[in-house]
């Protein structure tokens, strides 16, 4: 696949020439006005979105916003819409010739997320605040871990944040009983299980045995003794009478109202304009203009490919029997299979110091934000993915942290722990993100900003690094790999089946266990996961096959003067941006070396 050439000049750091330029710029009382009408856009956009998603505000360190939790009422969401559309008139009156280099960088970034805010708000993806991978209440337990807790003020702003906890369920209650009235919901078939969260909170009886109770147990230094009884106290009161019930009322909602009402179908294009939806979605995630038909094509395609090495790998280990019959051996021998948890955390933990070791052969620079190994929660682990990176709340104090899930361990071979080690931790997401938060030279909006194409695009293209680093060392590991990779090119297939050539779950679950060697259950939570959330899948391959591209062309261009630490180390300064941003950033380096 070949991206379009976009049409930003190189920041100035990429190019001689474009420094220049800048310099010339700046002196220009045009380019000077221009600089500041954007500076003071961006600047009154990001304290806008601390203010109206507090929750966000706490995670990136922004202080004066622990106390409050989001808002989803239909005055609220009007709002919001008519900010994001007036920014985007006010964006579009900007002149990008008249910017520096840099700023017309800023300019595309910020540009491809206020368009998204804006088709979002349009294609009505705020009624959808749950689907099989995620709700809107997960985060609300780990409030203890990501809340600044060290005095009596950080204390008094958590107990203003859990009183708001009935009111954000009844807002969200709301919002999905919009979704009901004008077909905008979850489809029923993947929802089984995702009430359990909720299940576990409201089953309690006292304050002292729910997660909210945490910070109350114990009081750092920096809280008077002779204020902890009464904090108790008003937790106890708080936590019972009110988040506790809010936890049971939603709960209610959800398996009497909403589950029973919810759509029948599962495809995208069986919502309301459900064909402008799914679009929307390929554009948000993928920042590319794709039609789905040709991510199904390039999907075939790339599988054809896969499936060939895969031929070869399984050659290698000495089997005689089919690819199927193979299959069925990696998913049943014990060789395989961890018997314990600790002993997958275990693995998991030494697979991510090993890598660790050899980064510095392969960046020349590293975060300082360390991370850790967790077990996926017990609640959601029954249909969550095998792993994922939870990145530390902001400022320093906090790790980010690799989670394996070690439910179903049959489910988890041992053979795809690298993969899964290089994509979720080093040099994969922990890497990426760390190193996003700690670039201070980029603004808020680009420090903390995610574009699926480009972050899951890194991580993927981590797990083709893994070759180079020698993580894989057996056959069936590097045959792990590869199904990796098969497992996201089927998504430009599944993907795209399920939601514009009425593919069914049964059908696009026998599609992944016929080109991969996942097990039935992960293949079924995955299925489900793409059924709920359209078009996220997309951006994995689609960012890989992208990033991969520029590296080859790079060092077909410079030859012996390709430095690898340094590619890496220029596309991880970007930050998370639309890949035809990142492709020029690349192409604007390669004519520096040049």
């Amino acid at each position: 696949m070949s991206l379009p050439l976009s049409t930003l000049a190189p920041a100035p750091s990429l190019a001689a020439s474009a420094a220049a330029s800048s310099a010339a710029e700046a002196a220009s009382p045009r380019t000077a006005a221009a600089e500041a009408a954007f500076a003071r856009l961006t600047d009154e956009d990001w304290q806008w979105r601390l203010a109206q998603f507090p929750l966000m505000a706490t995670s990136v360190g922004a202080p004066g916003h622990d106390h409050e939790l989001d808002r989803v009422d239909a005055a609220t969401r009007a709002a919001q819409r008519a900010w994001w559309q007036q920014v985007h008139q006010r964006l579009a009156a900007l002149d990008p010739a008249a910017l520096s280099p840099a700023s017309r960088v800023n300019l595309a970034v910020f540009r491809h997320q206020i368009d998204t805010f804006v088709r979002q708000a349009d294609t009505h993806e705020d009624l959808l605040p749950i689907n099989s991978d995620s709700a809107f209440y997960d985060g609300l337990i780990d409030l203890p871990d990501g809340q600044p807790l060290a005095d009596l003020p950080g204390y008094e702003a958590y107990l203003q944040r859990l009183s708001a906890i009935p009111r954000y369920f009844a807002e969200h209650e709301a919002l999905m009983r919009e979704g009901l009235r004008t077909g905008y919901t979850v489809p029923q078939v993947v929802l089984a299980g995702r009430d359990q969260p909720l299940a576990d909170v409201a089953a309690l009886t006292k304050a002292e045995d729910s997660p909210f109770w945490k910070p109350f147990a114990h009081f750092p230094a920096g809280v008077p003794q002779a204020a902890q009884a009464g904090l108790q106290a008003r937790a106890r009161e708080v936590i019972a009478q009110q988040v506790l019930p809010a936890y049971g009322g939603f709960l209610a909602f959800l398996r009497q109202t909403y589950v029973p009402g919810a759509r029948q179908t599962t495809g995208a294009r069986d919502l309301p304009d459900g064909q402008a939806y799914y679009q929307a979605r390929i554009l948000d995630f993928t920042t590319l203009p794709l039609t789905a038909a040709q991510i199904h094509a390039q999907g075939l395609a790339e599988v054809a490919r896969i499936e060939a090495e895969m031929q070869a790998v399984m050659r290698q280990t000495g089997f005689t029997g089919d690819f199927q019959a193979f299959l069925q051996q990696l998913r049943s021998d014990p060789q395989f299979q961890a018997r314990t948890s600790d002993e997958l955390l275990g693995r998991a933990a030494l697979l991510s110091k090993r890598i660790d070791g050899l980064l510095p052969k392969y960046f020349g620079l590293l975060p300082r934000q360390p991370y850790g190994v967790a077990p996926v929660p017990a609640a959601i682990a029954p249909f969550y993915t095998g792993g994922r990176y939870v990145p530390a709340p902001q400022p320093v104090g906090a790790s980010g942290t690799y989670w394996v899930n070690t439910h179903d361990l049959p489910s988890r071979p041992l053979y795809l722990l690298p993969a899964l080690t290089l994509h979720e931790a080093v040099p994969g997401h922990h890497l990426q993100i760390a190193l996003a938060a700690e670039a201070g030279d980029l603004p808020p909006w680009r420090r903390f900003g995610g574009i699926d194409a480009y972050v899951e695009g890194w991580a993927l293209y981590a797990e083709h690094l893994g070759l180079e680093m020698g993580i894989y060392q057996t056959p069936y590991e590097q045959f792990g790999r590869l199904s990796y990779e098969m497992w996201r090119a089927c998504r430009l297939v599944v993907d795209t089946g399920l939601h514009t050539q009425g593919w069914t779950r049964e059908q696009a679950r026998d599609y992944l266990l016929a080109h991969t060697a996942m097990s039935r259950h992960e293949a079924g939570t995955e299925v489900d996961r793409y059924v709920s959330w359209p078009g996220q899948a997309l951006a994995y391959k689609l960012g890989e096959m992208s990033i991969r591209r520029l590296r080859r062309e790079a060092e077909q261009a410079l030859g012996p003067r390709f430095d690898l630490r340094a590619f890496h180390d220029l596309v991880l300064a970007q930050g998370a941006v639309p890949l035809p941003v990142l492709e020029q950033q690349v192409q604007g380096w390669v004519e520096q070396r040049r």
